[in-house]
């Protein structure tokens, strides 16, 4: 099932991206990480179990898929596309792990995720944020997404925004 979307990328030639299984060990470990870092930026008041959950189903195909970033082999992060309606994907656990930060890593990431949306007929995508996620949403509206109505109930998120793929 691997298939890589990104193979030899800068920001040096040892990134790749490729789709995953949900339940495989680097997929479990970078979206444990996530957790891990909501926790730490929102503090005592965060409760993993309140969070909206995403079944492995969901994020399997025919349903959606599970993007996993690796620098020299080894995992550092990781974005989810649920594929909603045949029109709207969603975008969930996106996450960049800190050591690879400001390596365009999240871009990259984002961009693989649009290009799966494309591919599977999607004209749009819509995500749900956490206030706390200052860089993530500094990546998004530069990634062209825009403010949108609230459409989730998660009740850790407090931006939601929405982007028309071309």
């Amino acid at each position: 099932m691997p298939r890589t979307l990104m193979p030899e990328t800068p920001p040096s030639n040892r990134l790749t991206i490729d789709v995953a299984r949900p339940d495989s060990a680097d997929a479990r470990w970078c979206i444990d990480r996530y957790f891990d870092d909501l926790a730490s930026r929102i503090g005592a008041d965060f409760d993993r179990t309140q969070t909206h959950q995403v079944d492995d189903t969901d994020i399997t195909p025919p349903n959606g898929f599970i993007l996993i970033a690796r620098l020299d082999g080894r995992p550092v992060g990781c974005a989810a596309l649920k594929l909603r309606d045949g029109v709207t994907g969603e975008i969930k656990r996106m996450w960049v792990d800190a050591s690879a930060r400001g390596q365009g890593i999240g871009r990259r990431l984002l961009n693989a995720v649009e290009s799966l949306a494309r591919e599977n007929g999607l004209s749009a995508l819509r995500l749900d944020s956490n206030g706390e996620l200052k860089e993530a949403h500094a990546l998004y509206r530069s990634s062209g997404y825009h403010d949108i109505e609230r459409f989730s109930d998660e009740p850790y998120a407090h931006h939601w925004f929405g982007k028309t793929l071309g």
